[in-house]
């Protein structure tokens, strides 16, 4: 036995949607394409597939009629805005050619081209009839005189007469001339509306029909009546039969005269003798055959439109209930049959022993039969109200139905023509029979529960018996009857083994029943609300419900105890069925989600959102390849089970990922850049790109290297290259590396190239804000970088200031220190050479020779600088600083120094003073100065006054300005004020 997969996913593989709900219906000239209304759309159906081609719809304007010329090249369309559009409608997808005001002053009703296709006539609900000229795209006439909504407009076969036909509420067929725009004649014949105009090939006779159960043929040379047919039934529409043309199958031969098809309320079409009056042939209403449904009058039968196209011999009935049937001329045999709107549908069950058909109960009394493989649907007729609820026989070659009519119907499908029929009737039920199930191994009966809340047992048939059915459905006979439950009875299920029912009820009960004499087993209680499914497992021995208080439970049908509870629908589940040999469960919920459950964890593995509405309908195929869910929006989807496709799928892109990337590698390692972007493009990897772009950047030519590269880039590779940017560019990392591609992009592709790719306005959209950004941090950070180099500058520029400054004086000091106590010994002579050693000193002699910090002069440097201007100047003039600070502290041995402290202009003019009379200076006088430095020196107490330079106990004398920020920041200030 094979292990079944558990399923993960399932996908929509096909879908049943409506594409026709009412209104006029058009077929294409050649017959290959019927146009229909479906809300505010035009939908083009393709004949032969019964396919959607193209849907032509104008947002936010409701429709409210359409025309197609008769050369098939003009559509026209009229909305509830007063507004007409032409399209063209062989463009994919349609393009509207021209929009122009109506006039009209309300909606319009009908519309009609003539022979020609160039003159076009709108008939509107404000009584007037207008006529448009389609190429020169103005209005040539505006026709009064009906009274009400027009119904019918026709213009005239022969143009050279120049003649419009139309038709109100006032039950009058009215004749305007074109050439003097007056009616020239008023056709009063008919008692109720006018419904249908048609013209012999002549152009000598027109054939007119009501809903007053008449045709009227008029000769319209002398507009006069010339004969009144009365057809007993409400004449919807009308077509005439070719004329010099025999129909042997429609009794009408061509030497009789003139032949026309009426279609009406009574749902069939009868072919009439206009000479002899009479109907020559009656075509019988598809239905299951009884006499009783043959002669009720039901509008659900009613025929609403007749289309005949004479190149492909097809006659086109539309019916009440949005059938469209398509019928051979010659015979009237049934080639087509499409569904344009199926409404709520209800249930849905699979038929054929390969699943090849799908049965389907709408919220109509016809039973819808599709065939999966070209969606053709049969319409079965039998029952008189709505059908409820389907059920199949195990090979899906025999069917249950249940309506609301209280019967139960046997149809029998035959696969090899794929035509169904009924076969039995089972009536008994005094209220509408709202669910049905059928036995599982063999086709010995049938269960239903009803809203009488009463359970009944059928006994098929024979299959003999069955086989011989033609026309009268055989009579079931019900084998047993209970009363089940105390409200209505909303589903049943059958047993696999065919022993046991569980029937579920409005009472919020489940009941099981033994099969053979519905006796009952057991009561299952625990749902708060109504019971909305209840359904067997395959292999255990468990039944699962499916409740309006938005759980399912699952319970043991040995102790009548619930198992599980399964939460997640928001609403009522209103089908659960299992899956995956019973391990898995499949729910819908009137919420529009089928939710797929795995029973052992309790857990939702998949919700799926595809309708709109209530989903009603629930089923799977017998290999649970399919599932087909119907719901009240009206659509019918069908699921294909694709788990394994993805599995597979899944292991094929890991295996293809493990070769790209290592041939991503390869080609990064070989340096093959381009082949490498384009593939990790391909792979959808912006970080690899991102690898690339930094490696080719970072290559001495790596900049033109990658521009290069861009260039040979395809469109799409380039705009995929755009969307990595974005990605990048939001990270300040790689914000380089961004906007260098993006700056290559810029300068290689036009802005009208960019502005084509798909992505060129989110890309743009993510780039701008942080692309300012990025600006602005990097403005900012440029900013503080020159804020950095200034501050270093200017600290450079005050070290080497004051360094040099004070290293030559400190030379020159010594220099005289050395040169005065020299003198004193008579040892050497005060001059020295001007390029003596003694100024050629090392920095480290220097270095040795200067004060400790502790003793170094501050204020006295503070005073130096914040001199004046003409201090300054004496201050830079004078070639031996070092002297000029001696000069301030040995002004009291001179007798000009009364205080410690002295202003800036005053050591300015001792300064000046001491360099002019330093040259005059002899040995005598450097005695007393030395003299004076000493008793200076011993007159100092603990620390150095204000004003002082303080020096050790018989250390020489040295002046030497420190570099401190006090000394820098007033050299700054004494450089901006220069």
């Amino acid at each position: 036995m094979a292990v079944q997969v558990r399923k993960k996913n399932f996908a929509v593989q096909a879908k049943i949607e409506p594409f026709y709900t009412g209104g006029r219906v058009q077929l294409s000239a050649d017959g290959r394409y019927l146009f229909c209304t479906c809300g505010s759309k035009v939908q083009v159906l393709e004949v032969q597939t019964g396919k959607v081609q193209t849907s032509i719809q104008q947002d936010d304007d409701d429709l409210s009629c359409f025309v197609v010329s008769p050369d098939d090249k003009h559509l026209v369309t009229a909305h509830r805005s007063l507004l007409l559009r032409q399209w063209d409608w062989t463009d994919t997808p349609p393009k509207c050619v021209r929009t122009w005001k109506a006039i009209h002053i309300s909606p319009v009703s009908y519309m009609i081209f003539d022979t020609t296709s160039t003159l076009l006539a709108t008939g509107g609900t404000d009584s007037t009839i207008k006529v448009w000229h389609v190429i020169q795209q103005y209005c040539t006439h505006n026709l009064k005189g009906c009274q009400g909504v027009v119904s019918v407009v026709a213009f005239h076969p022969d143009m050279t007469k120049a003649q419009v036909y139309g038709a109100a509420s006032d039950y009058k067929i009215h004749v305007w001339d074109l050439n003097t725009s007056k009616c020239i004649a008023l056709l009063d014949k008919h008692y109720s509306t006018v419904t249908s105009l048609q013209f012999t090939q002549d152009g000598n006779t027109l054939l007119s029909s009501g809903r007053d159960n008449i045709v009227s043929m008029w000769d319209i040379t002398k507009f006069q009546v010339l004969k009144t047919i009365p057809v007993f039934e409400s004449v919807e529409s009308l077509v005439l039969l070719p004329e010099h043309q025999s129909f042997p199958n429609l009794c009408a031969q061509k030497e009789d005269g003139l032949h026309f098809v009426t279609a009406g309320s009574k749902g069939v079409l009868k072919v009439w003798n206009a000479q002899k009056s009479r109907c020559v042939f009656s075509h019988k209403r598809p239905s299951a055959g009884t006499s009783e449904n043959q002669s009720k009058p039901d509008q659900s039968y009613l025929l609403t439109q007749t289309l005949l196209n004479t190149q492909t011999d097809t006659i086109a009935t539309v019916t009440y209930d949005h059938n469209i049937l398509f019928y051979r001329l010659q015979d009237f045999s049934l080639t087509k049959q499409f569904v344009g709107y199926n409404d709520e549908v209800l249930d849905i069950k699979f038929l054929g022993e390969d699943d090849s058909h799908i049965a389907v109960a709408t919220n109509s009394e016809q039973v819808r039969v599709f065939n999966l493989a070209t969606m053709d649907c049969q319409i079965l007729y039998g029952h008189t109200d709505i059908v409820l609820s389907l059920s199949v026989f195990k090979k899906g070659q025999l069917f249950a139905s249940s309506s609301k009519d209280n019967t139960v119907r046997l149809w029998r499908f035959d696969a090899t023509s794929g035509k169904v029929r009924c076969v039995a009737m089972g009536t008994g039920h005094t209220h509408a029979v709202s669910a049905v199930t059928c036995a599982r191994l063999k086709p010995v009966f049938v269960a239903s529960v009803s809203v009488d809340t009463t359970l009944k047992l059928w006994a098929v048939p024979s299959q003999a018996e069955l086989l011989a059915v033609e026309d009268t459905p055989i009579q079931l006979q019900a084998t047993a009857t209970e009363r089940a439950h105390e409200k209505d009875i909303n589903s049943i299920s059958m047993s696999p083994n065919d022993k046991l029912l569980a029937t579920g009820s409005q009472d919020r009960t489940i009941k099981l029943w033994r099969a053979p004499d519905l006796h009952v087993l057991g009561t299952l209680r625990g749902h708060k609300r109504g019971i909305w499914c209840v359904d067997f497992s395959p292999m255990d021995q468990v039944v699962a419900s499916s409740s309006a208080d938005g759980t399912m439970k699952i319970w043991s049908l040995t102790d009548f105890t619930c198992l599980k509870t399964f939460e997640g629908h928001d609403c009522s589940v209103m089908k659960v069925i299992f899956l995956s040999r019973g391990a898995q469960l499949l729910s819908s919920g009137s919420d529009g989600l089928i939710k797929l459950w795995t029973i052992k964890n309790n857990e939702c593995d998949q919700t799926f959102d595809q309708h709109e509405d209530k989903i009603w309908a629930l089923v799977s195929n017998s290999a649970e390849t399919h599932v087909v869910s119907g719901a009240a929006d009206s659509n019918i989807i069908m699921w294909k089970d694709v788990t394994e496709e993805e599995e597979q799928e899944e292991k094929t892109k890991t295996e293809d990922l493990i070769l790209k990337e290592q041939e991503l590698s390869n080609l990064i390692h070989e340096g093959r850049f381009l082949k490498a972007i384009g593939l990790a493009i391909t792979l959808e990897q912006p970080y690899r790109v991102l690898t690339i772009v930094t490696d080719i950047l970072k290559k001495p030519e790596g900049k033109s290297q990658l521009e290069k590269t861009l260039k040979k880039l395809r469109e799409d590779q380039i705009d995929a290259v755009l969307k990595f940017v974005v990605q990048w560019n939001t990270n300040s990392r790689n914000c380089h590396q961004a906007q260098a591609v993006l700056s290559i992009i810029l300068k290689n592709f036009p802005p009208d190239q960019l502005a084509q790719f798909p992505s060129i306005k989110t890309a743009i959209e993510g780039l701008v804000p942080y692309t300012e950004r990025h600006f602005q941090r990097l403005n900012r950070l440029l900013q503080q970088a020159m804020f950095v180099e200034y501050t270093w500058q200017q600290m450079r520029t005050a070290t080497e200031q004051g360094s040099t400054e004070p290293e030559e004086s400190v030379s020159r000091h010594d220099t005289e220190d050395a040169s005065m106590e020299d003198s004193s010994n008579g040892d050497v002579s005060l001059t020295s050479d001007s390029t003596g050693q003694e100024l050629n000193k090392s920095s480290e002699q220097i270095q040795q020779t200067r004060p400790s910090p502790e003793l170094r002069p501050k204020k006295q440097v503070e005073e130096v600088t914040i001199s004046d201007s003409s201090s300054e100047k004496s201050f830079s003039d004078s070639s031996d600083a070092p002297v000029m600070i001696v000069d301030v502290q040995l002004k009291p041995a001179t007798g000009n120094v009364t205080t410690q402290s002295g202003s800036p202009k005053d050591i300015g003019q001792s300064v000046g003073k001491k360099n002019s009379s330093q040259e005059d200076s002899s040995d005598e006088d450097w005695d007393a100065v030395l003299a004076a430095m000493r008793k200076s020196d011993a007159n100092k107490t603990k620390g150095p006054a204000k004003g002082k330079t303080p020096a050790k106990q018989g250390q020489k004398k040295k002046m030497c300005p420190v570099k401190t920020p006090e000394y820098s920041n007033n050299k700054r200030r004494k450089s901006s004020s220069r």
